[in-house]
């Protein structure tokens, strides 16, 4: 998915809080805001928009000298998370079809995503967690059970913080013994690493490895070689939020992609509303009209 001038704005939009973030000065704010909007010109559009915000925020780093920027917002997302757990893993054990509503659970953690809303509070992440079963879902929860029951290695390619904790729900309802977790290898907006991982206690219940990246997506060209075999040879992946789509969805591979569309740019390319949670296996090769394609589950 190529990088849309839409999608400008939101840089610049998370340059700022960024480094809002870090410091509360005024006049670093606008030097690093200018540096980087002097950087996005010579960018390469036609490049996926988690290769692009991967440049802008190494160059953001440079400038702060903060290795991660988001590491407390993290950590109060983890916190938040791991807080709802318990209700909502009895949630989960009392419904009628427990992997539905973990799927719904799980997608709609995804409203953690501090790319998109920076202003994002920990009450407007629980409400929507909370209120998960009455948000439309795009997919197909019978044909992602069949394929979950019938692959041998799953790969499940987590997002941010706090929501990784909510991941936990659905990864419960899959057969655990073929999952293998996969965060990101560095610190990139609030996407989850390790230590996110280990906070929301994935590392004692799967397999759980890091991609050798720093994008905040997954962009296979920049991971590292273990990883790119892993996924090359997963019979299923699964994976979450929208940089994952937005860096993935021209790859031909067996990969549900599990998301919340959060932005007009996301929405239009899926045909779909905002706000939808989304749970689809897009096929790439089947072009529909207007550049979109067609969506599978």
């Amino acid at each position: 998915m190529h990088t849309s001038l839409e999608c400008i704005p939101c840089f610049a939009r998370q340059t700022l809080e960024a480094a809002r973030f870090v410091t509360d000065d005024p006049a670093v704010h606008e030097r690093i805001l200018r540096d980087v909007l002097r950087s996005v010109v010579e960018m390469d559009l036609a490049q996926s928009p988690p290769v692009v915000a991967q440049q802008i925020h190494r160059r953001l780093r440079q400038l702060t000298g903060v290795d991660d920027p988001y590491r407390a917002a993290k950590d109060g997302f983890n916190r938040m998370a791991l807080d709802m757990l318990p209700e909502l893993s009895a949630k989960v054990r009392e419904a009628a079809d427990p992997l539905a509503v973990a799927l719904h659970l799980a997608i709609a953690g995804n409203v953690i995503d501090l790319g998109v809303n920076g202003g994002l509070t920990e009450d407007e992440a629980r409400r929507a967690v909370a209120g998960a079963m009455e948000e439309p879902l795009h997919g197909d929860v019978e044909e992602f059970r069949q394929a979950a029951e019938v692959a041998g290695d799953i790969l499940y390619l987590a997002d941010n913080a706090g929501e990784i904790v909510f991941d936990r729900l659905l990864i419960e309802q899959l057969p655990t013994e073929r999952v293998t977790v996969v965060v990101r290898g560095g610190p990139i907006l609030n996407d989850a690493v390790m230590a996110d991982a280990e906070a929301a206690g994935l590392c004692d219940l799967v397999e759980t490895i890091d991609n050798g990246s720093d994008a905040p997506g997954t962009v296979l060209a920049d991971c590292s070689e273990d990883f790119r075999r892993r996924f090359a040879s997963a019979d299923m992946i699964i994976a979450k939020g929208q940089g994952n789509f937005e860096s993935l969805s021209d790859e031909a591979a067996n990969i549900y992609f599990l998301f919340k569309a959060k932005c007009s740019v996301i929405a239009d390319h899926v045909g779909l509303p905002v706000g939808t949670h989304v749970a689809t296996r897009w096929q790439a090769s089947l072009p529909l009209a207007g550049g979109q394609h067609h969506a599978g589950i």
